[in-house]
């Protein structure tokens, strides 16, 4: 028996490759699978079984995808009504797999079709479980991407969350394999530890929710400094359960390479200008009011957080890097792609944005007293440490409150790497802030400077 995780980072995703005696199953593919095509023709293995825990909302699954390629059967437990072909498994049905076996545990809480798979050896003992998103490495799954307004509540399906773990997960021994679909940045629990997998064991000791001590904790703690999902999560759960189009043909019909003129002439038409460029390059030069969301960073989740997924959109890239842009948007259901503009075609006179390490940006910090410090960074980092009369506002909501801010001001961003400040920058940049610095070391590097007052407290989101 073979069981592989393939974690894709910039998802903060992990698909599973479980293979006995030639035959294959993949959990929770990516929409891009070729990864498991050629793992399995290495080995010389058919793909039996595709299981998807449930119609996930923050990816487009490859569940469609691989079913064509292989002719794999998909699997979804009780409850999943998906318009295309796929097998309904009932709570507790077992699944040959060569020589081991996979057990549908039904699992409501996180969706009302949530399933966990149990994998037992040839010995018919339990080796690990793939727990989707009712589960995770510290955390369970968030409560609230299920809720229907008339007959659903969050504490309704967080207290389903809690019979199904504790019912269904918690009972098994300790030394079984705790196999998640999401890691640490995704928005599908509050805050996913960093390792992507455990055991049982340790997540009894560790986990926050698994160690209330009754049900209304669990559903308090669980419910509790939930913040709003991501705007492109409804349209990624209608793609897995409806169905989309296949990757290559989505490729094709994106990759049209754009004149500087079509560039301005669709942007002028509405269009979105998406640099995917590092921070530090897009700063050196950049089209107005393009904004920049860097390859180099979790491209994917950014994008369906910040752009909406009907706006029509142009890519500024390498030209090497076009394929990967694409292939990364489809990820998460960004299909409405123009064409693209290579970097090389970019004409001289750019905007730019001002730059600086960490101990220049405390210098000007610690120098100046009329300046605007910004951080956009989630709530939970604020208050762990920030800067001193700092504002904080998150980049998810920093369009909703541009009012807040002068443009007259010089406003220092920051976030934790830079990353996240840089893509501030270039929203604030397009909508006429002109005076701004970001710290492109961010606050990881500017808290050890010593010219900066740093502090702890509550903040809003």
């Amino acid at each position: 028996m073979i069981v592989h995780q393939i974690h894709t980072k910039c998802l903060s995703e992990s698909a599973y490759y479980i293979e006995s005696k030639n035959e294959v199953a993949i959990i929770d593919p990516i929409r891009d699978v070729d990864v498991y095509l050629e793992m399995a023709n290495k080995n010389n293995c058919k793909i039996k079984y595709i299981f998807e825990t449930h119609f996930h909302a923050d990816f487009v699954s490859g569940h469609l995808e691989l079913a064509k390629k292989t002719g794999a059967t998909i699997v979804f437990g009780p409850n999943a009504d998906p318009t295309y072909d796929f097998y309904s498994s009932k709570d507790l049905e077992v699944f040959n797999l060569g020589d081991v076996t996979i057990q549908t545990l039904h699992t409501p809480g996180h969706t009302l079709e949530s399933s966990c798979f149990l994998l037992k050896n040839s010995d018919n003992k339990d080796h690990s479980i793939f727990t989707g998103d009712t589960l995770f490495v510290g955390d369970v799954g968030r409560p609230d991407l299920a809720v229907k307004s008339d007959d659903l509540s969050k504490e309704d399906l967080a207290s389903m969350l809690y019979d199904s773990i504790h019912s269904k997960i918690l009972n098994l021994s300790d030394e079984v394999i705790v196999y998640p679909a999401h890691g640490a940045g995704s928005a599908c629990g509050k805050n996913i530890g960093s390792q992507t997998f455990s055991t049982i064991g340790e997540q009894k000791s560790q986990n926050y929710a698994l160690k209330t001590s009754s049900k209304s904790q669990f559903v308090k703690e669980v419910t509790s400094g939930l913040l709003e999902p991501p705007k492109y999560f409804y349209t990624g759960v209608m793609m897995n359960k409806n169905g989309y189009d296949f990757l290559d043909d989505v490729i094709e019909r994106n990759k049209t390479p754009l004149k500087l003129e079509q560039l301005l002439l669709a942007q002028k038409g509405g269009a979105l200008v998406l640099d995917v460029r590092s921070a530090n390059e897009f700063a050196k030069g950049f089209l107005k009011d393009s904004i920049n969301i860097g390859l180099d960073g979790q491209f994917g989740p950014w994008v369906g957080a910040l752009i909406d997924s009907d706006r029509s959109i142009i890519v500024v890239c390498n030209s090497k890097k076009v394929d990967e842009t694409f292939i990364r948007l489809a990820r998460v259901g960004y299909e409405n792609v123009i064409g693209f503009l290579n970097e090389s075609d970019l004409p001289s006179n750019l905007e730019t944005i001002t730059s600086l390490s960490s101990d220049s940006s405390a210098d000007l910090i610690y120098n100046k007293t009329n300046q605007l410090i910004l951080d956009v960074r989630k709530p939970s980092e604020v208050v762990s440490g920030h800067v001193l009369n700092s504002k904080h506002i998150r980049l998810q909501k920093l369009e909703e409150r541009l009012s807040e801010l002068d443009k007259e001001s010089e406003i220092i961003v920051y976030c934790e790497g830079g990353y996240r400040s840089m893509i501030s920058c270039s929203i604030l940049k397009k909508y006429g802030y002109n005076n701004l610095i970001n710290v492109s070391e961010g606050y990881s590097k500017l808290k050890h400077e010593k010219n900066i007052s740093l502090t702890k407290n509550a903040c809003k989101a």
